[in-house]
C-alpha cells in the first residue's frame, strides 16, 4: 500500500531545489521564503538546508490532521524541547529521544525510535496510521549514485509496493525525487543508515 500523504519540500519552492542544490541559486533569494514563517531570509537559509525532519513532520501531521504548522514555528519548538541543538553555525539533530518525546507530548503521538533494522523491516511497519521517518544518505535523490556512507537527511516512507520502498524525499529533484519515489530495498539499503523513528496516530 502506498498512502496519499501531502508533500513539503524543505524548501518553500520545491521545483528551485536544482538550483539552490547546484548553487545557481542561494536560499536567501527563494521568494517564497516568507512562507517558512522565518524572521528573515537569513533565517530561512540556515535551517532550509537542515530541517529535512521537520519537513517529514509537515507531511504526516498534514496527513492525519488536515494541517501543519509552517517550518520554523516547528523549528523553534523542536529547539526548545532539544531535539535540535545549535552551536554556532553548527547544529546537531534531529536528535531522535528528545523528538520522540516532543511528538507524544505536543501532538499526541506515539513515537519510538529503531535502530539497527534493515528496509524491508521499515517497509512492513508502515501503514495509514504508522510511518517512518528514516535516515539516508541525501544522495539518494539520485539513485544511480554511490553514496559516501550512509545517513545524515532524513526522509518520510509513505509507503511499500512490489519489493519497492516509496518515500517523500524533501531535498529531493522535481518530477523525479521528491514524491512518492520508489526504490527496491537493495537501492534504498545502499542509503539507509539503519534507524529512524515509527511514528504512530490512535
Amino acid at each position: 500500500m502506498v498512502y496519499d500523504v501531502p508533500y513539503f519540500s524543505q524548501w518553500e519552492s520545491p521545483d528551485l531545489v536544482p538550483a539552490l542544490l547546484s548553487g545557481e541559486l542561494r536560499a536567501e533569494q527563494d521568494p517564497l521564503w516568507a512562507r517558512s514563517g522565518a524572521r528573515s531570509p537569513e533565517e530561512y537559509a540556515f535551517w532550509s538546508w537542515r530541517a529535512c525532519g521537520v519537513a517529514c513532520l509537515r507531511m504526516l501531521l498534514t496527513w492525519w490532521t488536515g494541517s501543519a504548522p509552517a517550518a520554523l514555528p516547528l523549528v523553534r519548538e523542536c529547539r526548545e524541547v532539544g531535539a535540535y541543538v545549535v552551536t554556532g553555525e553548527r547544529v546537531q539533530g534531529l536528535i531522535y529521544s528528545p523528538f520522540c518525546g516532543y511528538l507524544e507530548e505536543r501532538w499526541g503521538l506515539d513515537a519510538r525510535v529503531v535502530t539497527d533494522t534493515d528496509t524491508a523491516d521499515v517497509a512492513s511497519l508502515v501503514t495509514k496510521n504508522r510511518l517512518a521517518v528514516v535516515s539516508v544518505h541525501p544522495s539518494i535523490r539520485q539513485p544511480t549514485s554511490v553514496p559516501p556512507e550512509r545517513g545524515g537527511h532524513l526522509v518520510l516512507v509513505v509507503g511499500t509496493e512490489h519489493n519497492s520502498i516509496v518515500i517523500h524525499n524533501p531535498s529531493g529533484l522535481p518530477g523525479s525525487s521528491q514524491q512518492f519515489a520508489r526504490l527496491d530495498f537493495a537501492t534504498f539499503d545502499r542509503y539507509f543508515a539503519r534507524r529512524g523513528v515509527i511514528i504512530e496516530r490512535h
